[in-house]
């Protein structure tokens, strides 16, 4: 397993030619903004490459030590000069031609970050608005998997009722330690999302990983609960539903809010914002 042991030609089941012998990666980076929506950063491939001439991601074969986002954020930084500062991934998704695929890591830029051809591979790099996409002369397989990629550009915040979801789980004495109880749960969340093995509600497209925004709230005996590795904690002064509201309320304008909870009154009041509710044992039985 060495760096570039990826590179070179591969056929899949449908019968095409692909390059990347383990299959390949590219980073979709959208930075969103309130008033004028999203925009991706584009990538106008170097007329001698394959497929010259046309727009498409930074990305290309992945080694086979590679994990995919290791791959698409290696490959943005040799065609793009990014380092990966100022994105934070959001999800992949696995297009699968069957013996290869190509994985889009979708990531959410902070900014417009300034990207120039740092290698022979571009031609050019822009930051190109969602709905101008389709007008640009498209690189096959993008052209291909847009219409589902691009309905996953909206980051996900997903707020937890730590105190309905630890007493719909009635393990064994909960009660008596409700802060050990809820820093039990904080931890078994942030651990499955570290690597995107959390599972998002049914909607589309489906993520072959998923790394939402994650907050805890707590209240009562549970309120000094600290927050855990991937896992920001909101500490309710009083009514724990009144600080889920809350922080629904306080989601960025363009973020999809998942809120957990069995408890009908806070589900009404959530949705009434726009959040989408599952209750805790969808996540309960992902731990």
């Amino acid at each position: 397993m060495t760096a570039g042991d990826g590179d070179g030609w591969a056929r899949c089941d449908l019968g095409h030619r692909h390059w990347g012998v383990h299959g390949a990666a590219g980073l979709l980076a959208v930075h969103h903004d309130a008033t004028d929506g999203p925009r991706v950063l584009m990538q106008k491939r170097a007329a001698w490459s394959h497929h010259g001439g046309t727009w498409g991601l930074p990305g290309g074969a992945r080694d086979s030590h590679e994990d995919t986002i290791d791959t698409a954020l290696r490959e943005a930084f040799e065609e793009a000069a990014l380092d990966g500062t100022g994105l934070r991934v959001q999800g992949v998704y696995l297009d699968d031609h069957g013996g290869w695929s190509f994985e889009t890591v979708i990531a959410e830029a902070a900014e417009l970050l300034r990207a120039i051809p740092a290698n022979t591979e571009s031609d050019a790099l822009r930051w190109v608005p969602a709905e101008e996409i389709t007008a640009k002369n498209l690189h096959p397989g993008f052209a291909a998997t847009w219409p589902v990629v691009g309905l996953a550009l909206a980051p996900s915040l997903v707020v937890l009722d730590v105190a309905n979801i630890v007493g719909a789980r009635a393990e064994h004495g909960w009660w008596r330690d409700r802060a050990g109880a809820a820093a039990k749960l904080l931890a078994e969340v942030g651990a499955r999302a570290a690597d995107g093995r959390l599972t998002a509600p049914d909607r589309t497209p489906v993520l072959a990983r998923w790394f939402p925004r994650l907050a805890a709230v707590v209240e009562g005996a549970a309120r000094d609960t600290a927050p855990a590795p991937g896992v920001s904690v909101i500490a309710a002064p009083g009514s724990g539903d009144d600080a889920v509201v809350q922080a629904v309320r306080d989601a960025r304008p363009w973020e999809r809010v998942l809120v957990v909870t069995a408890d009908r009154g806070l589900r009404e009041r959530v949705t009434e914002l726009g959040a989408e509710v599952i209750g805790p044992r969808r996540l309960l039985a992902q731990l």
